[in-house]
């Protein structure tokens, strides 16, 4: 099985991807965990890029192309192999994140992303994405107390919100695929409605 993690800045999915990671561990399943962008030697250099030099001004359409390169290195040299030999993979951030970030936060056409994102990926699509959800100003408050920031967290107040909102609308439109949980409950209290959800999706015991 194939699973996503997706929110805003500061909503706490990585926290909740790696909780995740640990109870399928200790049900002795094969489990594979990767983030975006990155995950492989070509997407740590794409990370180090988009996130951090702020002195190369890079340009949306570019922007989104340099994710997409990350995301289909990633696909190839890491997912799919995992996939295919029987492991579960979770994923911190995947293609969705595009379509929140560069399609809604910059602007850049939906379906021209749908285009690239198909190629990128070579159409794989997780079986199961995780939204937490939290308002922004909450979620960059946590990110700004935390050392350092980078090129995302610095974007206007605006541009986070159009980003949460796009996702609230993917996860409306597809609940079969979508589970929102709200990033504001106790973080182990997520876990668990995060570990049941998945447990009932693969037939485990909760």
């Amino acid at each position: 099985m194939f699973i996503t993690f997706e929110g805003t800045e500061g909503s706490g999915k990585s926290l909740q991807a790696r909780a995740l990671v640990t109870r399928l561990r200790e049900r002795s399943l094969l489990v594979l965990a990767t983030h975006e962008p990155g995950g492989t030697p070509l997407g740590n250099e794409v990370r180090q890029l988009l996130l951090t030099r702020d002195e190369l001004h890079v340009a949306a359409r570019a922007e989104a192309l340099l994710m997409n390169a990350s995301r289909a290195q990633l696909v190839d040299e890491v997912i799919r192999p995992a996939l295919d030999r029987g492991e579960i993979v979770v994923c911190d951030r995947y293609a969705d994140s595009t379509l929140a970030y560069q399609g809604a936060g910059r602007g850049l056409d939906r379906q021209e992303l749908f285009s690239v994102i198909s190629f990128a990926t070579a159409g794989l699509q997780p079986e199961m994405t995780m939204l937490l959800d939290v308002p922004v100003e909450v979620g960059l408050a946590r990110k700004h107390a935390q050392s350092g920031s980078n090129r995302f967290e610095a974007e206007a107040l605006a541009f986070h919100t159009r980003v949460r909102e796009t996702y609230q609308a993917m996860a409306q439109a597809d609940a079969q695929r979508w589970n929102c949980f709200n990033g504001l409950e106790e973080p182990d209290r997520i876990a668990d409605n995060i570990w049941s959800a998945v447990a009932a999706r693969m037939g485990l015991e909760p």
